[in-house]
């Protein structure tokens, strides 16, 4: 019988996580499946236990590569990977029992759809703990354009991946699933979002996401844009209205922070250092 989805879970410094998105794998209600625990240079525990699991099920499959980002553990976990469609589960998230039997009769039934999301769940610790909820829209690349609609674990046609070289390797600090889906709808193709809650992302202090919107955010949109420049040409008009809102907004808050009474002191306090400096220089 030829695997229908391969479920692609890159792992780095997430062994203590991991045990939790593979029994989520495990417990799904559709069974044919394969799932590629791609170990991305980890120097914890990863290897030992995602073995473990390939000792418990063997639809459960192994592959140790050198350090590379994300976006070279997917593709590296895709090239050996034997399903039709492709599901990426990052190894510190969870998915719902009838994830797959849910979304992928959509993918069965309409041939113009490339990928298949559904609502998410934000949570801490455990996913009893909910502390925020995502209800993406659209269905075509004009809703991706300025904000990501869909999650990173979306189920998706292998053969979108081959048409658009996989995932960006050079792009290291995040936003490589956005990139990677506006690289596959711009050709015509389409997604679609299902209205039930699926998918458990664990919301931490440290995550690439945050690090990413804190440090990254800038640059990755400007590199995604130029990548994908074409679209956002046809688009200028909300391209223009988004970027200067952005801009309005930091300017806003910069404004802000320097007529707060806490700056005011700050600047204050730290006057006579600022002068010390000015004078040994």
């Amino acid at each position: 019988m030829n695997i229908e989805v391969s479920i692609i879970v890159p792992c780095y410094n997430q062994a203590h996580y991991l045990g939790e998105a593979l029994q989520s794998v495990l417990n799904q209600t559709f069974s044919n499946w394969e799932c590629i625990i791609v170990n991305d240079g980890s120097p914890d525990d990863t290897e030992k236990i995602a073995n473990e699991w390939c000792e418990k099920d063997d639809r459960f499959k192994y592959l140790y590569k050198d350090n590379g980002g994300l976006s070279n553990a997917r593709n590296a976990g895709i090239k050996i990977s034997k399903g039709t469609f492709i599901l990426p589960l990052d190894a510190d998230d969870m998915i719902d029992e009838v994830f797959v039997e849910t979304l992928l009769p959509q993918l069965h039934t309409d041939k113009s759809l490339a990928i298949v999301s559904c609502f998410s769940k934000f949570f801490i610790d455990n996913k009893n703990n909910i502390v925020n909820e995502l209800k993406p829209k659209g269905d075509t690349y004009h809703y991706l354009l300025h904000v990501n609609q869909l999650v990173a674990t979306s189920l998706y046609r292998k053969s979108c991946w081959e048409e658009v070289g996989g995932y960006d390797e050079q792009m290291k600090t995040g936003f490589e699933d956005w990139e990677f889906w506006l690289a596959i709808t711009k050709q015509g193709w389409k997604y679609k979002v299902v209205e039930s809650y699926l998918f458990y992302y664990r919301k931490a202090k440290k995550s690439m996401l945050v690090d990413t919107i804190n440090n990254h955010f800038e640059t990755n949109k400007e590199y995604i844009i130029k990548k994908h420049n074409e679209i956002y040409v046809k688009d200028f008009d909300n391209l223009m209205t988004v970027l200067f809102h952005q801009l309005k907004t930091y300017h806003a808050s910069e404004v802000k922070v320097k007529t707060s009474l806490e700056y005011k002191i700050g600047k204050a306090v730290t006057k006579p250092f600022r002068v010390l400096k000015a004078f040994f220089n």
